[in-house]
C-alpha cells in the first residue's frame, strides 16, 4: 500500500505520537473524539446511500456505514472504559485534546457532490486515515485491548479504502484520477487552512502579549506621574446656574 503524504508526515511524527498516546488523559479523549468522528461520518454515508442512484453503490454505503458506527462503538466503549479507570485512580481528566485524529466526511457535503467526487473523497480518507491507524496500533503496545481496537478498524479501513477506488473506477473511468487528485488537493487545502487558523490565533497571542509588556508600560508611568499632580479629597467647582434639562 502506498503511503500517501499525511501517513508519511504521522510516520516521521510517529515520537510524538508515541508522547500523545502515552498520556492517560490525552488517550481517553482522543478515542472518545475517534468515535464522535466515525459516529458522524456513518451518518453522513447513510445519507450517501438514501441519495445514490446506483444500486450497487447504495449497498456499499450501507456496508461502510454500519462499520463507521461500529467503530464509534467501539472506540467510545473503551474510552468509556479507560476513563472510568482512570476517574477511579486519579480523579477527572484534564480537558487536553492535541493533535485530533480520525477522519469523516465534514470536508465534503454528501447531498450535493456526485458519487465519483465521493468516492474519491472516501478513497483518500480512508486511505490516510489507515496509515494513521496502523501508526496508533504501533504506539499503544502497552494497552492490547486499545491495540486489538486499532486491529479490527485498520481492517475495514483498507477494505474501505479498496472498494472506493475500485467503484470510482467503475463509475468514471476516463476522470477517476482527476478526481483522486481533487480529494488530496481539497483535503491538503483544508488541513492549510487548519494550521494558518492555528498560526493566526498564536501570532495574536503573541502580539497581545508584547503589547502589554511593552506599550502598557510607558502609558502606567504617565498616569502615575499625572496623579502626582493631582490634589486629593474633594475638589470643590465653581456653583454656576444650569439649565432645567442638564442632568445635574
Amino acid at each position: 500500500m502506498r503511503l500517501s503524504l499525511g501517513a508519511r508526515v504521522d510516520r516521521a511524527l510517529r515520537p510524538i505520537h508515541r508522547w500523545i498516546w502515552s498520556d492517560a488523559d490525552r488517550r481517553v479523549r482522543k478515542l472518545l473524539a475517534f468515535a464522535k468522528v466515525e459516529g458522524d461520518g456513518g451518518r453522513d454515508i447513510i445519507r450517501a446511500a438514501e441519495v445514490t442512484p446506483d444500486p450497487l453503490l447504495r449497498r456499499l454505503y450501507l456496508a461502510h456505514a454500519i462499520d463507521e458506527l461500529h467503530h464509534s462503538d467501539l472506540f467510545r466503549d473503551r474510552g468509556a472504559a479507560l476513563l472510568q479507570a482512570h476517574h477511579a485512580r486519579n480523579g477527572a481528566p484534564k480537558a487536553t485534546n492535541v493533535l485530533p485524529g480520525g477522519h469523516g466526511l465534514d470536508d465534503l457535503c454528501v447531498e450535493d457532490e456526485p458519487d465519483e467526487k465521493l468516492l474519491a473523497f472516501l478513497h483518500v480518507a480512508e486511505k490516510a486515515a489507515a496509515g494513521r491507524f496502523a501508526i496508533y496500533r504501533d504506539v499503544v503496545e502497552d494497552d492490547p485491548q486499545t491495540r486489538a481496537i486499532f486491529e479490527e478498524i485498520l481492517r475495514d479501513e483498507v477494505f474501505h479504502m479498496n472498494y472506493a477506488y475500485k467503484q470510482l473506477t467503475r463509475v468514471s473511468p476516463r476522470k477517476y484520477r482527476r478526481y483522486v487528485w481533487w480529494a488530496r488537493a481539497s483535503r491538503l487545502w483544508k488541513r492549510y487552512l487548519r494550521l494558518a487558523a492555528g498560526l493566526a490565533g498564536l501570532f495574536g497571542r503573541i502580539v497581545l502579549t508584547l503589547q502589554y509588556f511593552i506599550l502598557l508600560p510607558p502609558f502606567a508611568w504617565f498616569a502615575k506621574r499625572a496623579e502626582r499632580t493631582e490634589g486629593y479629597g474633594w475638589i470643590a467647582i465653581r456653583s454656576e446656574p444650569r439649565p432645567p434639562t442638564s442632568q445635574y
